[in-house]
């Protein structure tokens, strides 16, 4: 048997990439930021790959360490947010109002989730995003799911209330 096999990194942790990415951009607002994370969980994964076997849910294992090092990176830096990168939102065809229209609603959208908290903006990006369910937000986030509930309902209060008032 191949190393690779006994604890299935290559299958199990590489196809997580962009979700790790995605859950660094949410917590850093920053795209460097967020790679940087992203390349710091991989390589601590690949240190520590025999134990993964051990683990219940590599996935949520992951994404939790995903987390922590974005914290601990915001932390160190003594900022709370960055801004995200612009080219995100350049993916319009020139003259489509369609496009543009559904673009901005997006932009505004997270413009207003980049205002909350950490801890709503994650919950918010596992589950309207990357479409987890409660039980594996609580275990990622290390909270209970009546607590990811009531900060989901909360973060999505504030989003809203901050586009009505646009």
């Amino acid at each position: 048997m191949s190393e690779e096999r006994s604890y299935g990194f290559k299958e199990h942790i590489w196809p997580l990439r962009d979700k790790m990415f995605r859950l660094a951009q949410r917590i850093t607002l920053s795209r460097e930021e967020a790679e940087d994370v992203v390349q710091d969980t991989l390589e601590r994964l690949w240190r520590d790959r025999e134990r993964l076997s051990l683990i219940d849910s590599v996935e949520a294992w992951t994404l939790r360490l995903v987390r922590n090092l974005s914290l601990d990176r915001l932390k160190r830096s003594g900022r709370q947010a960055v801004e995200l990168d612009p080219e995100r939102d350049a993916t319009a065809a020139p003259g489509a109002d369609r496009t543009l229209e559904l673009e901005e609603g997006m932009r505004l959208v997270r413009e207003a989730m980049d205002r909350l908290p950490e801890v709503q903006r994650s919950i918010m990006e596992l589950r309207d995003i990357e479409g987890k369910s409660y039980a594996e937000i609580a275990e990622i986030l290390e909270l209970t799911e009546s607590q990811v509930k009531v900060y989901l309902h909360r973060g999505r209060e504030k989003v809203k209330k901050s586009l009505i008032g646009v």
